[in-house]
């Protein structure tokens, strides 16, 4: 199957950078306004708005240049200066959106957040938030979607669910096989502990990655959002099930719980992302899933077999972020009781409806937050922007439920 050609995007996209401060550890763009969906006629809609996420390591320096740049990006919040605005960020998922901003002949969306809050939001879901979107697939800048294993073809990609995270880092501490780590090309050979070996090389189908600078513990993160979506899905889905039955699952982690898929969101949203993107999926989850050693993946069919076992289920959820780890602690133990954290996930593994519960932690993770950044829009925003783009929001809603219907 032929993958749909952006030869022009690239520029475009440098082009709308260029009106901001340079300072950016990540720059990505996301949405129907980048990437072709269900439903879209041919490719990207370009009347569509334009949606960026920027990571800065100091918000507030970036915002008092962003402000000498762009002053009238921002809403009334500009009069109390880049230190109020920054503060405002914090609240909820740590992001804030700049909206409807006129660029380049396009109307463009783009949010502001730290990097230490993005490196923890893809190490341990603290909200799901911007980790949601980068578990989609990456185009590198060639125009392949691939992950790419710096060290050649044959060494091995590790993806063992035997992993704890431990300052940021990935640890291996259960089998003394030799793990490889190549970080921006310092290759070393160690036992026990190290970093993924994989890294990441970018653009994206749902989200195209445009700068990154050389931050290691970003690219080991993204890396871990990736390898925690693989495992959240597994939990959620049956013994025997198809490559699009697992991407329609990680492209939804980040809508469970979410109020907008309620009210402003097409409820279309995850399979309408992934039907036509099946082959970026593939190319990005591909080596992850041939190297897990609880999944008989068979490429050629498109099928997937995972050890449901209580034993291979506690181990997946082991692997599973803190924060989700921390969420499905207090759904299952009762006040009180204060037992160990594997005592509980034990207990869950064994559950029939191990599945739910962790579909219920994913759920109590992304709805406060969720909830949060659009009351944090009346703020960004203003009042006139707030209503115009949950307008446009509800038109798309309204759309895609006509679409369903007829």
């Amino acid at each position: 199957m032929a993958l749909p050609a952006l030869s022009s995007s690239g520029v475009k996209f440098r082009r709308v950078l260029a009106h901001f401060p340079q300072e950016l550890s990540l720059a990505f763009a996301y949405g129907s306004g980048v990437f072709r969906q269900a439903g879209d006629s041919a490719g990207p809609g370009e009347n569509n708005m334009l949606d960026f996420v920027f990571a800065v390591d100091d918000s507030v320096t970036w915002h008092m240049m962003n402000l000498t740049k762009n002053r009238s990006h921002y809403s009334f919040l500009k009069v109390l200066g880049p230190k109020q605005i920054n503060s405002v960020q914090n609240y909820g998922a740590g992001i804030y959106y700049n909206t409807l901003v006129p660029c380049n002949g396009r109307m463009i969306k783009y949010g502001v957040i730290s990097t230490d809050t993005l490196i923890d939001d893809l190490l341990h879901w603290k909200t799901l938030y911007v980790a949601g979107r980068l578990q989609k697939p990456v185009k590198n800048k060639e125009g392949k979607t691939s992950f790419k294993n710096p060290l050649g073809t044959n060494s091995r990609l590790s993806c063992r669910f035997d992993v704890r995270q431990t300052h940021g880092l990935v640890q291996n501490d259960w089998n003394k096989q030799p793990v490889y780590c190549c970080i921006h090309h310092h290759i070393k050979m160690r036992y026990c502990s190290s970093f993924s070996p994989l890294k990441i090389f970018h653009h994206n189908l749902k989200v195209k990655i445009l700068t990154q600078n050389e931050n290691s513990k970003l690219q080991a993160a993204l890396v871990s959002n990736l390898k925690s979506a693989v495992t959240a899905a597994f939990l959620m889905l049956p013994e025997s099930f198809s490559e699009e039955d697992l991407y329609m699952q990680i492209a939804g982690l980040s809508y469970t719980g979410d109020f907008r898929m309620i009210v402003g969101e097409d409820r279309s949203k995850v399979q309408n992302i992934v039907e036509p993107n099946v082959p970026h999926f593939q190319k990005l989850y591909s080596n992850i899933l041939q190297d897990c050693p609880q999944v008989v993946y068979k490429h050629h069919l498109g099928r997937l077999e995972i050890d449901k076992s209580p034993e291979g289920q506690f181990a997946q959820l082991m692997a599973l972020p803190r924060t989700l780890q921390q969420k499905i602690t207090s759904l299952v133990d009762p006040p009180g009781k204060n037992r160990d954290v594997e005592e509980i996930l034990l207990q869950v593994a064994h559950d029939p409806d191990c599945g739910f519960v962790v579909q219920q932690g994913i759920s109590r993770i992304v709805r406060p937050s969720s909830v949060v950044q659009s009351a944090k829009t009346i703020l960004t925003a203003g009042v006139k922007k707030s209503v115009t783009y949950s307008m446009k929001k509800l038109y798309k809603m309204t759309k895609g439920w006509l679409r369903k219907t007829s």
